[in-house]
């Protein structure tokens, strides 16, 4: 009997399709999918500074496993309406790789933490589970299973982070053209050392541009000094080996690099500092440090007996005492170059038109004093043109007048552009100028800048450095406040919570820090403690949409609905942006088809 082929097809699929359920691998896969339990902790992702972290734990039948084979869960995170995916990790059940659950003996668990980079086109999105069974050895063969969904992402909560800028003008620039005056240069030094640190934020390159400079040089006073902490309280001549190696650097330098002036034509002046309880406390005073922390300084120090050493060792009881070791100590650890020099004055009529014959190069840039260069970028309105005098004016003379008003120029053409990538440039390049203008007048003011634009820029770890840079060198209380104030917001953006608490307690009580305290106790979980916070804002801003909205994300996460309702409400309408913000929001993801919710959005 002749077989036709149509009938022969069906039958053939038949077998293979046998051969293929019966196969070892096919087993594995429903074996150990056979009572399965796959769990994310949290259920809905959530940011966490620049990630996302989460734990899986997967329960899976110990009679799935066979020799040369082993059961698998890839994980992957799908977005953007499913048009993007990110692999993420595996959940591999092979030996060392997975334990004996507790409760029931016949399984095997392993539990993992994960973790992706966020960025903001991945919420909403889905994390998925692919299951597989495959041969061990290279090449094997592989059997997929169908995949599971595990959760949902991403809550951005974390990211309701308040910043306030402070507006940043552009230096005064007149054309007086007095370039007579003194001249001063901070040094820092080592703990215990007395070498010079030839790197970035020495002034080191700064000393050496003014003597190069070849201004008429009169006098050079030198101090120096060291810190109470015992690596340099150990040498009683640490502070003279100071002064002596910036005197001697000094020295050679004029000797090698000044035409005019002469080392036996300048008048030096030095002093070494020893065990000086008043500079100590000056810069305690002038420190973030609270009122009554400072008092306490004050009182062990000037009414405690005791030997230096003791007293330094009485400071280690302080509560406080890692903010001393962090921020006032290496300070003290200083020596300063104070200059006084003279220049002859000089004017010019045609300032504004020598520059532009300087900025394109049809004349010497000694046709204007760097004063009258600097001023010349006031006489005209374009931005662009502002850039190309004062990018000249750092060129001719490396002033940090000059990188101070090019960083600041540079903000402003940051401000205007809607390219977020020729953005990020130019907020980058005003970071880069206002590094150079503060390692050549290094206040607490400068190098905050520094931090400010950074943390602009999405550059976290360079500005959490600034930060902390501006800091240490102290300053008056409003700027350090508002130093410790967007350090705790940085803080918070990476993830750092505890030591954002720690930042807000040594700024004041503005809108900004309540916020963020605020939002720090709802990452945390404390809901109610959260809501206080926010109430205090109320007063501060009582028609701010964000405030409104955090609220009922602390309402929600409660789980009162008619509290959330009424604040989302509130907050739409003071902005209609914060009705697609909601929608989008998994936070209220538990709320989003119930009535008031909808109610709340109209």
């Amino acid at each position: 009997m002749k077989i036709s082929p149509s009938r022969v097809l069906p039958a053939t699929l038949l077998s293979a399709a046998c051969l293929s359920a019966c196969s070892p691998l096919s087993k594995v896969l429903k074996n150990a999918q056979q009572g399965q339990e796959i769990t994310v902790q949290p259920m809905v992702l959530e940011s966490n500074g620049e990630n996302v972290l989460f734990e899986v734990t997967a329960k899976v039948a110990a009679s799935h496993l066979r020799k040369g084979a082993a059961y698998n869960l890839g994980l992957s995170y799908r977005y953007n309406n499913g048009l993007r995916e990110d692999t993420v990790g595996r959940l591999t059940f092979i030996s060392g790789e997975y334990l004996y659950d507790e409760q029931q003996k016949n399984r095997l668990v392993i539990r993992k933490q994960f973790s992706f980079p966020y960025a903001p086109q991945k919420s909403p999105g889905e994390l998925l589970a692919l299951p597989d069974a495959r041969e061990t050895k290279p090449n094997g063969k592989r059997v997929k299973g169908k995949e599971i969904p595990l959760a949902r992402g991403i809550v951005t909560t974390s990211r309701l982070v308040v910043r306030q800028d402070t507006a940043i003008t552009l230096l005064p620039e007149t054309a007086d053209n007095n370039m007579s005056g003194t001249r001063v240069m901070p040094f820092f030094f080592d703990a215990g050392k007395a070498e010079i640190r030839n790197y970035l934020g020495t002034n080191v390159a700064a000393l050496e541009d003014f003597i190069e400079a070849n201004q008429h040089t009169e006098k050079v006073m030198i101090v120096a000094g060291h810190s109470p902490d015992s690596l340099d309280r150990h040498d009683a001549r640490l502070s003279d080996k100071r002064v002596r190696v910036l005197l001697n650097y000094y020295k050679k330098r004029v000797d090698t690099d000044s035409y005019l002036n002469k080392v036996g034509n300048i008048d030096f002046e030095t002093e070494a500092y020893h065990r000086r309880w008043d500079l100590f406390l000056s810069k305690v005073q002038e420190s973030a440090l609270k009122p009554a922390q400072v008092d306490s300084v004050l009182l062990l120090i000037n009414d405690t007996p005791g030997s230096y050493a003791t007293k330094e060792q009485s400071l280690h009881k302080l509560t406080f005492y890692d903010y001393l070791e962090q921020y006032i100590y290496p300070v003290m650890r200083f020596g300063t170059i104070a200059v006084r020099y003279t220049a002859p004055k000089r004017y010019d009529s045609e300032i504004y038109l020598l520059s532009k014959k300087i900025v394109e190069k049809q004349t010497e840039a000694d046709a204007l004093t760097p004063e009258e260069l600097r001023y010349s970028a006031t006489l005209t309105p374009l931005l662009a043109e502002k850039q190309r005098i004062y990018e000249t004016s750092v060129a001719t003379t490396g002033l940090w007048q000059a990188y101070h008003n090019l960083a600041v120029v540079l903000l402003m053409r940051s401000e205007k552009e809607v390219n977020p990538k020729v953005q990020k440039a130019y907020l980058r390049r005003s970071a880069v100028n206002f590094t150079l203008a503060a390692h050549r007048n290094p206040t607490a003011e400068l190098f905050y800048r520094v931090g400010s634009a950074y943390h602009r820029a999405g550059d976290k770890l360079e500005a959490l450095q600034n930060y902390d840079y501006a800091i240490k060198l102290g300053g008056p209380r409003p700027v350090l406040s508002k130093v410790f104030a967007d350090k705790a917001a940085l803080e918070i953006e990476v993830g750092q919570l505890d030591d954002a608490l720690r930042s807000l307690s040594y700024s004041s009580k503005t809108y900004q820090n309540i916020m963020n305290r605020a939002l720090i106790y709802v990452l945390k979980g404390n809901y109610q403690g959260a809501a206080n916070i926010y109430a205090e804002a109320i007063a501060l801003r009582p028609q701010d949409p964000l405030l409104y909205y955090c609220l009922a994300v602390v309402a929600a996460r409660q789980q009162n609905e008619a509290a959330m309702a009424m604040h989302l409400r509130r907050a739409v309408q003071l902005d209609r942006a914060y009705a697609n913000r909601a929608v989008e929001d998994l936070e209220f993801r538990d709320f989003a088809k119930g009535k008031q919710f909808l109610e709340a959005l109209r």
